[in-house]
């Protein structure tokens, strides 16, 4: 049995004007020390995806389909059941450590009611086990720094701080949500070195969220590529990195800086993501795709088994033979 199944998430919000059709089907299976990075642009679905499972949609969010942990459905259990797993066996890392901390607890207040409430910890006990798991994640004279608050860490350490929280249960699934956002690359680096270590030592099955590429490329076993909700293309991370055959995949990848090009100028994707209140009838990328045809404008391409690649999966009219034969997408010089 997977540890994490899901089959065909949707996520929609009602606004005052319409429905926004934020998650389109999606679908993926997890196992124990596996790590699946999900991909794409702002506005894409990622952070949206995993809300649902967790049970973190704002009011007016409607989740759909079934995300089974362990056989149980996250989406229709109730929340009593619910709360016990998550924080416990499912926890997520939030992507502003600033905004998801309490800035009026301090770290030992925040670390040690986790383990009180999951655990039935006493106090004193929950404070040695934060500690330690504090000390884990390399957060330096960990016994006296517990009783600060989180405006007295530095980013990166408020960061490790949320990275402790989510591992004091010791959870199966972690979750992952731009864990590297707003920090500078030496401790970019640390993060996922950090990361890397606790899943060897814990097992942990990990869901990557991230909009770096470099950081997918570093941790991740597979990969997800989301566009207007949408899954355009899931392989492995060698086959996305060196056999990406979905136009949009492909225009991701060329708007990576390089350091062994002298280009003056960086490479954008033309256009814009769509409207996810209005999306398109056929695929979402159409509008950005120098591919598009008819087709691809009045039909939704479905997710089905590369031409090429067997364990490829892209949802695409073209054949992955067109595609990376002629090279790749047009892209605009920003």
């Amino acid at each position: 049995m997977n540890l994490l199944e899901v089959n065909n998430l949707g996520v929609q919000f009602q606004t005052r004007d319409r429905v926004v059709h934020a998650v389109n089907g999606i679908s993926f299976t997890l196992n124990a020390g596996q790590t699946l990075g999900i991909v794409g642009e702002s506005g894409s679905g990622k952070s949206q995806s995993v809300l649902a499972m967790m049970g973190l949609l704002a009011r007016n969010g409607q989740a759909s389909g079934q995300a089974f942990y362990k056989g149980e459905d996250l989406l229709t259990m109730p929340s009593a059941t619910l709360n016990r797993i998550r924080g416990n066996r499912m926890a997520m890392i939030f992507q502003d450590p600033m905004t998801s901390l309490n800035p009026y607890l301090t770290v030992e207040r925040q670390m040690t009611e986790v383990l009180q409430f999951h655990k039935g910890m006493n106090r004193k006990s929950a404070r040695a086990r934060a500690v330690e798991v504090l000390d884990a994640v390399k957060i330096p004279q960990a016994a006296s720094r517990i009783d600060m608050y989180p405006h007295e860490f530095s980013g990166g350490m408020r960061q490790r701080v949320m990275i402790a929280m989510a591992l004091l249960c010791e959870p199966e699934v972690l979750i992952a949500d731009e864990p590297t956002t707003a920090l500078d690359v030496t401790v970019q680096a640390q993060i996922i070195t950090l990361l890397r270590e606790l899943q060897r030592d814990f097992g942990t099955a990990i869901i990557m969220i991230t909009h770096d590429l470099g950081v997918v490329a570093g941790i991740c076993d597979d990969v997800m590529v989301l566009y207007g909700g949408r899954v355009m293309e899931q392989a492995t991370a060698k086959s996305i990195f060196y056999q990406a055959s979905h136009p949009y995949t492909i225009g991701l990848l060329q708007a990576v800086p390089r350091l062994d090009k002298d280009e003056e100028t960086l490479v954008a994707i033309p256009g814009s993501p769509p409207d996810m209140a209005r999306l398109p009838k056929g695929c979402p990328f159409c509008a950005r795709c120098t591919f598009a045809q008819a087709t691809c404008r009045n039909d939704m391409p479905q997710l089905m088994v590369s031409d090429l690649n067997p364990a490829v999966l892209r949802a695409c009219h073209k054949s992955a033979a067109v595609v990376m034969s002629v090279g790749a997408l047009e892209v605009e010089h920003a």
